[in-house]
């Protein structure tokens, strides 16, 4: 289930856009906007809090607090629904097509009686978006794209979200008296970006206990359907989930077909009629007998197929069999081997916890080394200055070993302007441990400009990695337009990483980008571009998306010790 501070972040956001697309006041809608990311990021649950304790949470006033409260209590806030009214709900929807905004959305309603995506693709197509001042062929281009990442999303639900109700179900239903094992399956096993809806696999002699359980528990908010095998719910955050319960003797037969991905499954399929077997979620048999030969585990299934256990996040038929076959599988990266998080933010910019209380949870998470990388100063609306970077400087020096003698780092995110300039000039960049650089602004650039841009960067010799590569925003902004196999060679051969942004609506770079980037030697940075205490777990994500890119130990920095790191940040100088 969604954490109620999520929900009520989703709720003040789009108070924000409703303000912006009403013509409200902006000033308005920045703060709630804020508030918005506020709330979804702080560490205590908002439903638990009173008026004054919610006032102590960064950006949020008192206006905002009672409007938590109403919703909390209510259901609803009553100027939400105001403003709701006011608009048709295909407009809202139009708010939030990638490069669009709420200011344009209501723009084409008032003017040309748009009101919904439908509309908005016919009107294009009969280019009668060039009749408004600022929609010209490019514009109309950019939008056709955002809705088609806006489509391709469709009812999809990012990788945390769902991971968060598939672990709240499997460990209530690994609780009920009679289960012997239980794990979530599918798309979610194998860590892809989206999720349509959660398998959830048990194994149970009597499965209508564990269906019973299912059913009753107080996050669905549907029985969709039930049967002794299958039962289909969904919550009340209107996700869908399937349970299977399958006798504990088939149970690794079951996890892989239910695993997938469909392509894997083919191949082993496949694999299992040229050995005169058959394959199917009930076990391994042999086709002139029908005797059952294995399924107890997943280990067995592919010992009988004459292969290794394959790891779940490579199984999408990407030359996975061949590399079995082979005895070449890759020794995957794991949560386990991270020794450090080298992005994050605190409330020096744009974060809500203190540079302590950020420190203080990496250290509890047992890093051997963590960075600070808090805004530059071109990104104006968070109000850096060198002053404010250097006092910071001291306080990190100060905190360096103090909690569980993590060596702390003070680094900066540098943002990589139009002509691939960065923040402040090499003298001050000197003072840092590392500098994350990423495209911040002007997405729309031509691409030979934005990849000269982003290799620019990538030869300043401060630069040690690339934040967020491709910039975009699941759903919601596509990447930039760049040539990205010459980022790649200007990565490998400056010795600048890559980083894997496992903020879940990020995931950037994507599992294909980093397949292809190492096959140009380039290194990687897994991290989790924390905002709050709260988002530091969120490099199990990263740690996903590096996996189904096919990486080991060795290809992420933030593996390493501290000094071959230390040795790796310097770039040479």
């Amino acid at each position: 289930m969604a954490r109620p501070n999520d929900e009520v972040g989703a709720l003040l956001q789009e108070y924000s856009d409703l303000i912006s697309i009403t013509g409200g006041d902006e000033f308005k809608a920045r703060a709630y906007e804020k508030a918005a990311r506020a709330v979804a990021g702080y560490h205590e649950d908002v439903s638990r809090l009173d008026v004054r304790k919610l006032r102590e949470i960064p950006n949020v006033g008192k206006s905002i607090a009672d409007k938590v409260v109403e919703y909390l209590r209510t259901g609803q806030v009553r100027v939400v629904e105001e403003l709701r009214a006011k608009i048709p709900a295909g407009v809202r929807e139009m708010i939030a097509i990638p490069t669009l905004g709420p200011k344009k959305a209501m723009l084409l309603y008032r003017d040309l009686g748009i009101s919904s995506v439908d509309e908005l693709v016919h009107a294009i197509h009969s280019e009668r978006l060039r009749e408004l001042k600022g929609f010209g062929p490019r514009t109309e281009e950019n939008i056709l794209h955002g809705i088609q990442v806006l489509q391709q999303a469709g009812g999809r639900v990012h990788l945390n979200v769902a991971t968060e109700v598939a672990d709240e179900i499997v460990a209530e239903l690994s609780a009920v008296t009679g289960c012997s094992r239980c794990c979530y399956a599918g798309s979610l096993r194998r860590f892809r970006e989206t999720v349509g809806d959660v398998d959830v696999l048990a194994a149970a002699k009597d499965p209508g206990k564990l269906m019973r359980a299912f059913s009753q528990m107080s996050t669905v908010d549907e029985v969709i359907a039930h049967g002794e095998k299958k039962t289909s719910v969904r919550t009340t955050k209107g996700l869908q989930v399937d349970l299977r319960v399958v006798p504990p003797e088939a149970w690794g037969a079951a996890l892989q077909y239910f695993t997938g991905s469909k392509q894997h499954n083919i191949r082993t399929r496949e694999m299992a009629v040229h050995a005169r077997l058959k394959l199917s979620e009930y076990g391994l048999f042999d086709v002139e007998t029908g005797d059952l030969v294995v399924s107890e585990t997943e280990d067995e299934v592919y010992q009988r197929l004459g292969l290794p256990w394959i790891p779940p996040p490579l199984r999408e038929d990407r030359g996975e069999i061949e590399a079995a076959q082979r005895g070449e599988l890759p020794d995957l990266v794991s949560l386990d081997d991270i020794r450090g998080d080298l992005h994050t933010h605190t409330n020096l910019t744009d974060g809500l916890s203190t540079l302590e209380e950020m420190v203080r949870e990496a250290a509890r998470r047992g890093y051997s080394y963590y960075a600070v990388t808090d805004h530059a100063p071109n990104l104006y609306m968070q109000r850096m200055s060198d002053d404010k970077m250097l006092a910071q400087r001291e306080e990190a020096r100060r905190l360096d070993g103090k909690h569980r003698r993590m060596r702390l780092l003070h680094g900066t995110e540098l943002n990589i302007d139009p002509d691939g300039e960065v923040d402040w000039p090499h003298d001050f960049l000197a003072g840092f441990d590392l500098c994350v650089a990423s495209v911040h602004s002007h997405f729309t650039q031509p691409a030979r400009e934005m990849t000269r841009r982003i290799v620019r960067a990538c030869e300043n010799p401060y630069v040690n990695i690339i934040g967020h590569p491709t910039a975009r925003l699941i759903g919601r902004r596509p990447g930039v337009d760049a040539d990205l196999d010459e980022v790649f060679r200007a990565c490998a051969r400056t010795g600048t990483a890559l980083e894997i942004n496992a903020y879940p609506d990020r995931l950037d770079l994507n599992d294909e980008n980093i397949l292809r980037a190492k096959h140009f030697g380039v290194k990687f940075a897994i991290n989790s571009d924390s905002h709050s205490v709260v988002h530091l777990g969120f490099l199990r994500y990263g740690v996903g998306t590096a996996q189904r890119g096919w990486l080991t130990a060795e290809d992420v920095i933030n593996t390493w010790p501290l000094r071959r790191l230390r040795t790796f940040l310097r770039k040479g100088r």
